[in-house]
């Protein structure tokens, strides 16, 4: 609660603030501005639109910035002629004029209070030049941040979608050798089939092929799993087996039959039920059944492959879903991780303990895939360089009302000397080129602005943890996002 007081120019004059003023000026801040009397509270809250523009003239100041669900205390002050409150009102619409922080008084405090559109006007009447530099650089560091996180993101873009390509070139290839084959072992079993229907068969010996033949791409479909050891004991069983019955080429039959999960047992039921005449070809009729029936396998999986890592893609992209939407983060976390796999290698250990018991969290899924974009290749570049193999640790749970994900790598950490800089717009350590030094800024604006968040780091030599927190609950959308 504030009350009125008499302004006074001499007392005006005396603050830093407007010290170098002209009598005529210092009269018209007491004419249009005035002082007033705040009793201990909150004077303003931040986000709330930005009406007045504060300077202390006597008591004691204290701001706050929202941090989560936590205020955080970053200045408190009894200094005559600070200020706060509408600073940026010269802008005037083109920027949200909302305020950036709270504040609080603890003691009966007396302000100079002038109206936001009066300092506007102030301003711009006798700071023109001033004015347009002070323009000039806020709109230019605006329009440099916003070009650089574009092509921060164009990057990352062209990073995942190498790395995706490398994914899906793989089952793609796998896929079409196992169709030319197929078309390879169909032109031979067509082949046989007329050497079957134009041989001595009787119509009771064909229909023993035929089941013989359902009964085999049954069972390649249950082969169990052998070591390397009984895959070995077995081939050498049944290639003794094809030529005791004098079936030629048994070291090639062999191996394809044992893939499919045949024995001894399973020929000599065969061999039982066909006349010896008959047994070499119907052995390579069903072992070239065999062989189409794991090509075919091989093209099911090579496909079934490429959807996965599309809609991995599509997950990741958001792009048939709603922008703010109750999401599950681990479905997140696990398309980002596909999309990065091709980085990540074999060189380094993906560990997820994930909390499957959290529930949904209200979320811009795509922007919080780029916030696990940066952190998850930060984490990958810190062990790439510091040595050859690491571990990548991705864990959740729940820490009040809040959702935590925890990133760490056991990389060589972040010198204590800088890591109250890594969050700031353009800082880096990677070299010229390389990086641009807004990652981290993106995913702190994200995290803390836009989903009124968390971000924060613990480091240490081959242990950084990079933990976010997001509220479990929606909130009202903060005006900040669009800054």
């Amino acid at each position: 609660m504030t009350s009125p007081l008499p302004c006074y120019v001499q007392e005006i004059k005396q603050l830093f603030l407007f010290e170098k003023l002209a009598p005529e000026q210092l009269d018209r801040l007491c004419q249009d501005g005035r002082v007033e009397l705040a009793q201990p509270g909150i004077l303003y809250t931040e986000g709330q639109p930005a009406t007045c523009f504060y300077v202390l003239l006597e008591g004691t100041v204290v701001m706050y910035r929202k941090v989560g669900q936590d205020d955080v205390e970053v200045n408190r002050t009894s200094q005559r002629g600070v200020y706060a409150g509408a600073m940026q009102a010269y802008l005037g619409d083109r920027t949200p004029q909302i305020y950036n922080n709270t504040l609080r008084v603890t003691e009966p405090t007396r302000f100079f209070v002038l109206p936001a559109d009066t300092f506007a006007t102030i301003m711009q009447e006798w700071f023109p030049m001033a004015v347009h530099l002070l323009e000039g650089i806020f709109f230019g560091v605006k329009n440099t941040q916003q070009a650089i996180g574009q092509r921060e993101r164009l990057l990352a873009l062209g990073s995942l979608s190498a790395g995706l390509t490398h994914e899906l070139n793989n089952p793609a290839a796998a896929a079409a050798r196992a169709v030319a084959a197929l078309r390879e072992r169909v032109a031979a079993m067509r082949h046989d089939l007329a050497v079957l229907a134009g041989g001595k068969f009787t119509t009771a010996t064909l229909a023993v092929l035929i089941e013989a033949q359902q009964q085999t791409a049954d069972m390649v479909g249950k082969a169990p799993q052998l070591s390397p050891l009984e895959t070995a004991d077995r081939e050498d069983t049944l290639t003794d087996w094809l030529d005791g019955h004098g079936i030629e080429h048994s070291w090639q039959i062999a191996p394809t039959l044992v893939q499919a999960g045949l024995d001894d047992a399973w020929l000599d039921h065969i061999a039982a039920r066909v006349d010896q005449p008959t047994l070499p070809t119907a052995i390579r009729w069903l072992s070239q059944t065999v062989e189409n029936e794991l090509l075919m396998n091989e093209i099911a999986e090579s496909t079934a492959r490429i959807s996965h890592l599309v809609d991995g893609a599509k997950q990741y992209a958001q792009l048939d879903r709603a922008p703010y939407r109750p999401v599950n983060v681990h479905e997140l976390l696990d398309s980002t991780l596909m999309m990065l796999s091709s980085k990540i290698g074999p060189h380094i250990a993906v560990d997820k303990f994930y909390d499957t018991t959290l529930p949904a969290v209200p979320a811009y899924a795509a922007e919080l895939n780029q916030v696990w974009t940066n952190l998850i290749d930060n984490a990958i570049a810190a062990m790439s360089s510091a040595t050859d193999t690491g571990t990548l640790t991705i864990r959740t749970a729940r820490v009040q009302d809040q959702l935590l994900v925890e990133i760490r790598d056991t990389g060589a950490g972040i010198d204590a000397k800088i890591r109250d800089r890594i969050f700031d717009p353009f800082f880096t350590t990677k070299p010229v080129g390389e990086g641009t030094g807004l990652g981290l800024d993106i995913a702190w604006r994200i995290v803390v602005n836009k989903h009124h968040g968390n971000l924060s780091v613990e480091s240490a030599p081959g242990d950084t943890r990079f933990q976010v927190l997001l509220p479990l609950a929606a909130r009202t959308p903060n005006l900040e996002e669009s800054r």
